[in-house]
């Protein structure tokens, strides 16, 4: 299964994908603030992940059934503030908050990593807390 576990700043939320245990990419993302529209992250759980083509994005994912939210994906960006509006950005390296860089390459990752399972089935991501640190990276 795919995983993201997340750590809560003032203005951004950074966090690790990993697949199986093995890192793929870090993350970016808006704040937490109460899962309100185009300015939260989306609130935590298990939602299932869908490869989807856009002129914009080009190859991304979008997640579905996430609770009172629609168009939420994970796409290329490197400036949370600037570019997201409650979508989860992959990037290579967290550079500051909400920020990172070579969020493409990341992405590329992503999609070569989930490749054979999306061609055998459904892909789920479990969104969680790291609770394990204390918002240090």
């Amino acid at each position: 299964m795919l995983v993201l576990k997340r750590i809560y700043l003032a203005t951004a939320v950074r966090g690790e994908l990993t697949l199986n245990g093995k890192h793929i990419a870090y993350t970016i993302e808006l704040p937490w603030r109460e899962n309100k529209k185009r300015i939260s992250c989306i609130p935590e759980g298990t939602y299932i992940l869908r490869k989807r083509y856009s002129e914009k994005f080009k190859w991304h994912f979008v997640l579905l059934d996430v609770p009172n939210r629609s168009g939420i994906l994970i796409h290329p960006a490197n400036d949370a503030q600037k570019e997201l509006q409650g979508c989860i950005a992959p990037v290579t390296k967290i550079t500051g908050e909400g920020k990172g860089i070579l969020s493409r390459k990341a992405l590329q990752v992503l999609t070569d990593a989930l490749e054979p399972y999306r061609t055998s089935g459904q892909i789920k991501i479990c969104i969680t807390s790291n609770t394990s640190e204390n918002g240090k990276q």
